[in-house]
């Protein structure tokens, strides 16, 4: 195993342990993204979509152990490499003369997805101190016992704070998204200049996808269900 110990703390390593769990949390931010579009078709629709996620709560919990394992693998690696970046970043001496080119080998994308992804992050532990807290934990007005879910999404919604935080948070989400779609198509190895620029425009659009389609929800539940700033 001395190997792969190896392999897990060279800087390749963390970037390849990174991408493979930003890759599953990109596909379950499609998952997501489809369940909670059922809110644009009334109570009845993503009521029901909430309770047959109910019905099937041990595989829910295994997907969600799954899910807190992949994002506490993506912070820790995309922490230390920032870090080591950070480190690194004096440059190196030619000479006398001193040479910082950390900006001009990286995109600003790149140089702040570590600010993008702790507001990110930030951003996650109020969403799930909102609403999974009331989904499965404190549920004072028995609506989850009930499957009144959508009053629960209508009543955080009309927040004006809350609608603008995470209209915010989206936005930058969509940012953390574009790098990093590319990020892991180049860490795999597959940036051929034949098909990058294409993987390039997919990233870009994914990332655009996922920010308008989460942010769609707030805005459409604070002005359509009498929200007011």
């Amino acid at each position: 195993m001395g190997w792969f110990s190896k392999f897990i703390n060279s800087s390749i390593g963390k970037k390849f342990i990174m991408a493979v769990m930003g890759s599953f949390l990109m596909i379950f931010l499609i998952i997501h993204l489809i369940g909670n579009f059922t809110l644009f078709f009334g109570p009845n629709a993503f009521n029901g979509y909430v309770k047959t996620l109910d019905s099937i709560k041990p595989l829910i919990r295994v997907i969600e152990v799954v899910l807190l394992a992949a994002f506490v693998f993506h912070i820790y690696y995309g922490t230390l490499l920032w870090w080591e970046n950070k480190k690194t970043q004096g440059g190196k001496f030619i000479g006398k003369y001193k040479i910082n080119g950390s900006k001009q080998n990286s995109s600003f994308s790149a140089r702040t997805t570590f600010i993008t992804g702790s507001i990110i992050f930030i951003f996650l532990v109020l969403h799930l101190g909102t609403f999974f807290w009331r989904f499965n934990v404190y549920d004072p007005q028995n609506l989850a016992e009930n499957h009144q879910y959508f009053v629960i999404v209508n009543e955080f919604f009309q927040i004006w704070w809350y609608v603008a935080l995470y209209v915010i948070a989206v936005i930058l989400l969509g940012y953390h998204l574009n790098h990093g779609f590319q990020s892991a198509f180049q860490t795999f190895g597959w940036n051929n200049k034949k098909y990058f620029p294409f993987i390039q425009k997919t990233g870009t659009v994914y990332a655009i996808i996922m920010a308008l389609g989460f942010a769609s929800m707030p805005i459409y539940f604070f002005f359509f269900y009498g929200g007011n700033l």
